[in-house]
């Protein structure tokens, strides 16, 4: 019962949540688009009451609830999801989007899943519209009556395109359009939807005229194109059709036309494609075919104006185009009308009386026929006969004839002749004189009385007159039968004719004749007169006999005048001169004179050659007189005349021109030359490449050569014969050295001979000299033999100060001398060279030693090597090579090589040279590497304005290369400039970036890996030069150099302070090394049997612990860097920091320099000051100099000399740690130094050198003792950052405290190194040092706890009382080897017993703890 009460109450509850609930449902059901692809589409959907997820499914593929739809980047759901809005974006749509689409909302509590359907149908317009194998807006040519059919595609339209064709704007239809065809265009995706189409549609026609020009589209409709815009292609069509035919217009057939009018006639042609072509022809010649068309229609206008020959004229005018084969023609025939242009009357124009004169009158042609009048003295003459015929120029020509009778009493007769045209009343004249004949009286001559006689070259002035005829006589003058030219003068009655005659020769005896005609007279009438001329000859001619003169024959001049009246008179004249000659002969000559003749005889020489003789022929009457002359040709052979010069002397190596004359005739000569029978080459066959060509007369040497001296010969010919010249060339060529003596010995006291040889041109005796510096040769003492051009010098009784070489200089004036040494070897015995780098070496332990012994000997000597008395030996042992040089002729080496030194090495070794004169030695010292000593000397070599160039020699380098850096300053400057040298091994150097005329100082030092020298004194300046002139070089040394005025006064105080201080330094001196001989000979009490030595090679450099030579020699070797303002260079650094590859390296400080290509830090510049320390009290603070560089400088304090004094804080300077830890990369931990050898090996066996690069670039924090703790950090105060060389540090709390100090244990069992670190007994607990900024502590502690392990083999016992757990200070100096060297230190009971174990230590360099 209780369980039906619950099944009904729950059947109850549901119904009333059902009655009171309302299902989700579309409120906005999605609605189908049809969009265009590209654009934006929407689908709408909203759902009321929502429950569920909506989201929109794509034919059937859910797109997901989310906004952002995966995998569909151009599709969005957006909306209000408070309102049930879930609209689909789909942007920039495309076919593949054309699809169903489904908005569904899923179920909920009580709701169920709802779901609406809407399509989207993308359209997409045709990419183009194509008339086949026809683009847009061309042109179809076609003939009337051909089938056209065109075709249009419209392509890629989706749905397909509908295609409409026009004709114009009229719309085709009907049978002329095909139907259309659609043809899918496959997709690559394959979608169905994704498909677009291609419309195809035909037109087919006969073409007619009507469709020429009409224009054929083809347009495509589709629902996504505008209507405004639609797409066309179209194609107008050219219809070719024969042309209409021609017709003319501007003349009617029948119509008349007027000789001269203006006619214009148009021939046109309607219709053709193409237009019409229209000629003119005129009875069928071609008269124009300029055509003009316009449309359709041809046009050819002809104008001209009409004249005779276009009466009965033809004019055609033809039309043709492609499209006809026959021509279409239209023709028209003019009719001119014209008068006679003019009449002609023909006949006799004179007669006598009664003579009957027939006359003849012509028309020119006439349209219609002319009609003839005549007209005889005024009179009309009827008695004609007329005669009419056509013209072959068109119209008719009339003709008439009539006869006339002359009249007596009559003068002349005139006629008339008129020709009428009736028709056009036009009429032509043309009027006939006929003149009636009288005879002339006969002609009278004046201006001349006969037997009168006229000189050539007056004018002569003849009248001829005549009265009375008809027509009044013709005169007509003749000159002996020949018309001459007269000026005639006509009144009424008479008629005259005058001459002016200029006579000449031919007017003597000449007749001159008038004749008088006219028509009336049949033989002329004539009157003559006869003229007598004195004339001189016009001419005078000279000849020889023979014609070709050669010398040593006879020739003969003859001299011919030409006619002359009286005879002219003959004389022949030589350069100004009369010359006689045979007796004149006359004959006679023309005109009526006579011909004179002379001849001259002449014997014909060569110097005749070019000879004139002058013929003079005068004519005594007249004072006239005429000349020729005659230059004799003679013919001989060629002769150099005297400036031919035969003997030339060139200068080697350059040209040399040879020219010569010879003289001959005729004057062209042909020039050959040779050598030694040898052609040279001429100029004008050279290849460019020839020194010597010869060009006519000329040879022409471009570069001489000692060789082109010999014998040239030239030859000159021409056709005469042929001449030689013989020249000598002389080439003159440097003098220069061919051989010269050897190595000249001889014995003291004995006669030398030294001999040079030599070549040149010219080569004289004084051509050869011999010289040699701060020697005095003798004249006499040099001979000359010319035979083999040897100069020899002889040198008396030889001795040992004539040794060296004679200089042979030659010098011909022809460049530059040439020298050459000659050695003269004197016998003596050795002389030993102690130049400072040969008295000292430096080799490290384990390295090959180099001892270096010269020495100047003649014979050559046998060199000994040995060491504290004992022959060493040298090439019999392993230890021992001796090397043999010979540098030369006088100087010989000896290099003693040390194999693996050891301590017991260094020291000094006696080299002995001995030859046949005696016996030398010199001795050598062997120590470790160290600084440079100081430059032995510097001079000045050159100034000039701005620049000073030094030289110096160099001091001993210390065993490594130097290099060195220039110190300079004004005279009355305080401040430093200064210059590395590079290269670094050169021994001279330009200073440059001077001021004029200003006073300089300079100083040099040198530098190695380990150190530097002391800067040299200022005892070098020099002045520069006012300008950039070269000048003399001026150096004075610095004793000199002025200084600024000080008082007597202040000299003398600073004398005694200066005296007063050098007093108590040598005080403190003295006492500082009678404590350290006490304290070195308790130690040494103390340490009898237990050593702990620690061997240390190479002095301090910046980048190691300052040992106590460095202190004490600071001032000699620092100098401070100053700037002034006007010098804005840093100090340099120093030159080339040698790379270390297997060391591993800590940086202190984070601005450690780092060179790009190595990664080392790079130390400040080598003279910056060292750094200032304050020592510890107690004597266990000293440190001991270096034993063979102990100096004490006044000024300059050293470590352990102020005792008492209350602290040891070292001044901020760039040193290096002042401990021998070194940080193990294996163990990650500070080791003490040196490192354990089994670990050692242990840790090498399987490690990979770490780069340097890896350390410089990042500095480890390294630990520091402040106040007996240890505290971490690098120091901050230090100036410029240490150097380490790859060397580590670390800490020991605990190990046993004390210095290390160098000191020589010259009196120890065992030989001890030179240079050793000694543990001295200290407590550095007890001293407090302050914790300041400006103070820094030593900064670590030696740690190596198992040190107590490993025996000592080596060294020698050194005493020491220190505490065990004192604390202990060990300073490490680190050299430049590449690799390090490794030893064990061992520690016994309390005593600290340190020593080295070289067996690491056999390599070529060592580094020293």
């Amino acid at each position: 019962m209780a369980g039906r009460f619950w099944k009904n109450l729950a059947v109850f509850c549901v119904l009333a949540t059902t009655a009171a609930f309302q299902q989700q449902y579309f409120r906005v059901v999605p609605r189908s688009l049809r969009v265009q692809e590209g654009s934006e589409a929407v689908l709408e959907c909203a759902v009321a009451n929502l429950a569920g997820q909506v989201q929109w499914a794509k034919d059937g593929f859910a797109l997901g609830f989310s906004s952002v739809i995966p995998g569909y980047p151009r599709y969005t759901m957006f909306g209000d999801r408070r309102n049930g809005v879930y609209n689909l974006r789909i942007v920039n749509v495309t076919l593949e989007d054309d699809a169903e689409y489904q908005c569904q909302v899923g179920p909920a509590q009580m709701h169920k899943v709802i779901r609406a359907n809407a399509s989207i149908t993308v359209i997409s317009p045709p990419k183009s519209v194509e008339i086949t194998n026809h683009p847009p807006n061309s042109k179809l040519e076609v003939k009337e009556g051909e089938d056209v059919s065109l075709e249009c595609f419209v392509k890629n339209a989706k749905p397909p395109a509908k295609i409409v064709w026009y004709r114009g704007n009229v719309e085709l239809k009907g049978d002329k359009v095909s139907k259309e065809e659609i043809k899918d265009v496959e997709n690559q995706d394959g979608n169905p939807k994704s498909t677009r189409f291609t419309t195809k549609s035909r037109v087919h026609f006969k073409a007619t005229a009507d469709d020429d020009y009409a224009d054929f589209t083809c347009e495509a409709r589709h629902e996504a194109l505008p209507r405004d815009t639609p797409m066309r292609s179209t194609v107008q069509l050219s219809v070719l059709y024969p042309p209409g035919a021609p017709y003319i217009e501007g003349y009617a057939e029948g119509e008349t036309v007027r000789r001269g009018q203006s006619l214009e006639l148009v021939c046109r042609s309607r219709g053709g494609n193409p237009p019409a072509q229209l000629i003119w022809y005129k009875n069928g010649e071609q008269i124009r075919m300029a055509y003009r068309t316009s449309g359709r229609m041809s046009e050819n206008v002809l104008s001209f104006t009409a004249d005779a020959s276009d009466n009965k004229a033809r004019y055609s005018c033809e039309a043709k185009n492609i499209m006809i084969s026959n021509t279409l023609k239209a023709e028209i025939d003019l009719t001119v009308l014209f008068a006679p242009a003019h009449v002609t009357i023909s006949g006799p124009s004179e007669a006598r009386v009664g003579d009957p004169v027939p006359l003849t009158c012509s028309t020119a042609p006439s349209n219609p026929a002319a009609e003839i009048k005549w007209l005889v003295i005024g009179k009309h003459h009827k008695e004609a006969s007329n005669r009419t015929v056509i013209s072959p120029e068109g119209g008719w020509i009339t003709s008439s004839n009539i006869t006339v009778i002359v009249e007596p009493n009559r003068r002349s007769i005139v006629v008339v002749c008129h020709g009428i045209n009736a028709q056009l009343t036009e009429n032509v004249i043309a009027t006939h004189t006929i003149n009636v004949l009288y005879p002339p009286s006969a002609p009278m001559i004046t201006g001349y009385v006969p037997g009168t006689t006229l000189a050539a070259g007056t004018v002569q002035k003849l009248a001829c007159i005549s009265t009375g005829g008809n027509p009044l006589a013709t005169l007509t003058w003749f000159k002996n039968d020949k018309k001459i030219h007269s000026t005639t003068k006509t009144t009424d009655k008479a008629v005259s004719a005058e001459i002016s005659i200029l006579t000449n020769v031919t007017d003597n005896q000449a007749q001159y004749r008038c004749e008088a005609t006219n028509s009336a007279t049949e033989i002329p009438l004539f009157e003559t007169v006869t003229l007598n001329v004195h004339f001189a000859p016009e001419a005078v001619k000279v000849r020889a006999e023979p014609d070709v003169l050669k010398p040593g024959i006879e020739a003969t001049l003859i001299c011919d005048s030409a006619s002359s009246n009286p005879p002219a008179t003959l004389s022949w004249w030589r350069d100004g001169i009369p010359v006689q000659s045979a007796p004149m002969q006359l004959k006679k000559g023309l005109h009526g004179g006579k011909v004179s003749t002379i001849e001259l005889k002449l014997s014909i020489t060569k110097e005749m050659n070019g000879a004139v003789y002058t013929c003079q022929a005068t004519n005594e009457v007249l004072q006239r007189s005429v000349h020729d002359a005659l230059a004799l040709k003679v013919l001989y052979a060629p002769i150099f005349d005297d400036t031919t010069s035969y003997n030339t002397v060139g200068i080697e190596n350059e040209p040399l021109i040879i020219s010569v004359r010879a003289d001959g005739n005729p004057p062209s000569i042909t020039y050959t030359w040779t050598k030694d029978g040898l052609p040279i080459t001429q100029s004008s066959y050279s290849s460019g490449n020839d020194r010597i060509i010869s060009e006519g007369s000329m040879l022409n040497m471009t570069k001489l050569t000692r060789h082109d001296a010999g014998i040239y010969t030239c030859e000159a010919v021409n056709s005469q014969g042929a001449a030689v010249a013989n020249i000598s060339v002389s080439v003159h060529y440097p003098a220069g050295i061919k051989s010269v003596s050897q190595n000249v010995v001889a014995n003291p006291n004995e006669d030398a001979v030294l001999s040079c040889t030599a070549i040149g041109n010219p080569l004289l005796a004084e051509h050869i000299k011999w010289e040699r510096k701060g020697y005095k040769i003798d004249p006499k003492s040099v001979t000359f033999e010319p035979k083999n051009l040897t100069s020899y010098l002889i040198i008396r009784k030889a001795k040992s100060e004539n040794l060296g070489n004679f200089q042979c200089v030659v010098n011909n004036g022809i460049g530059s001398a040439t020298k050459q040494d000659v050695m003269l070897i004197v016998k003596f015995k050795p002389e030993m060279d102690t130049s400072p780098n040969l008295v000292k070496s430096a080799s490290n332990v384990g390295q090959v030693g180099r001892l270096m012994c010269k020495c100047k000997s003649v014979p050559a000597p046998s060199f000994t090597w040995s060491k504290n008395g004992v022959k060493l030996p040298v090439n019999t042992s392993t230890k021992y090579f001796a090397e043999f040089h010979k540098n030369d002729h006088i100087t010989y080496t000896s290099v003693l090589l040390i194999n693996d030194v050891t301590t017991s090495d260094y020291g000094s070794y006696e080299c002995g040279a001995r030859n046949e004169l005696g016996f030398s030695t010199t001795t050598v010292k062997l120590d470790v590497t160290s600084a440079p000593d100081q430059v032995v000397s510097l001079t000045v070599t050159n100034v000039t304005h701005s620049t000073v160039t030094l030289e110096w020699v160099p001091g001993f380098d210390g065993g490594l290369q130097s290099w060195y850096r220039i110190r300079y300053r004004k005279v009355f400057d305080d401040v430093y400039k200064y210059e590395d040298v590079l290269p670094k091994h050169a021994t001279n150097f330009t200073v440059r970036g001077l001021e004029k005329n200003t006073d300089y100082v300079f100083s040099v030092m040198a530098i190695n890996k380990i150190g530097q020298s002391k800067y040299r004194p200022d005892d070098t300046k020099a002045t520069t030069l006012t300008s950039s002139e070269v000048g003399e070089l001026s150096t004075v040394s610095t004793e000199y150099v002025e200084t600024p005025d000080i008082s007597k006064p202040v000299i003398v105080y600073v004398s005694l302070t200066g005296a007063v201080l050098v007093l108590i330094n040598v005080a403190l001196i003295a006492c500082f090394v009678w404590k350290r001989r006490l304290r070195r000979i308790k130690e040494q009490a103390g340490q009898a049997s237990k050593s702990a030595t620690i061997e240390m090679y190479a002095p301090s450099s910046y980048n190691d612990t300052m040992t106590g030579e460095t202190l004490s020699s600071v001032s000699e070797k620092s100098e401070t860097y100053s700037q002034d303002d006007g010098d804005e260079r840093h100090p340099p650094p120093i030159p080339e920091v040698p790379s270390i590859h297997n060391r591993h390296m800590l940086s202190q400080t984070t601005d450690a320099y780092l060179m790009e290509d190595q990664g080392l830090v790079i130390p400040p510049p080598l003279d910056y000051p060292p750094p200032n320390y304050a020592v510890y009290d107690g004597d266990h603070s000293r440190t001991l100099p270096h034993p063979h560089r102990h100096k004490d400088m006044s000024g300059h304090s050293t470590l352990g000399r102020s005792a008492g004094k209350p602290n040891y804080v070292p001044a901020p300077s760039p040193m290096p740690p002042l401990d021998g830890s070194y940080y193990n990369m294996s163990s990650d931990r500070y080791l003490s130094y040196p490192p354990l050898i089994g670990e050692y090996l242990q840790q090498q066996a399987g490690r990979t050198p770490t780069p340097p690069q890896q350390y410089g670039a990042q500095p480890l924090t390294k630990p520091h003792l402040m106040n007996g703790t240890v505290t971490g950090g690098s120091p901050s105060h230090m100036p410029s950052p240490p150097h380490n060389y790859g060397l580590d540090v670390s800490i020991d709390r605990q190990s046993a405290g004390g210095t290390l100090r160098r000191q020589r244990l010259d009196k120890m069992a065992a030989v001890p190194p030179p240079d050793v670190t000694v543990l001295h007994p200290g407590n550095c607990a007890q001293h407090q040092i302050s914790q300041t900024p400006s103070t820094k502590q030593p900064q670590s502690i030696l740690k190596d706890p198992s040190r107590h392990k490993y025996g000592h083999p080596y060294g020698s016992p050194v005493s020491s009382s220190t505490p065990h757990n004192s604390n202990q200070i060990l300073t490490v100096q680190n050299l430049t080897s590449d690799t390090p060297q490794y030893g064990t230190i061992k520690k016994e009971n309390k005593k600290q017993n340190v020593t080295i174990d070289e067996s690491f230590n056999k390599r070529s360099e060592t580094h020293v703890v």
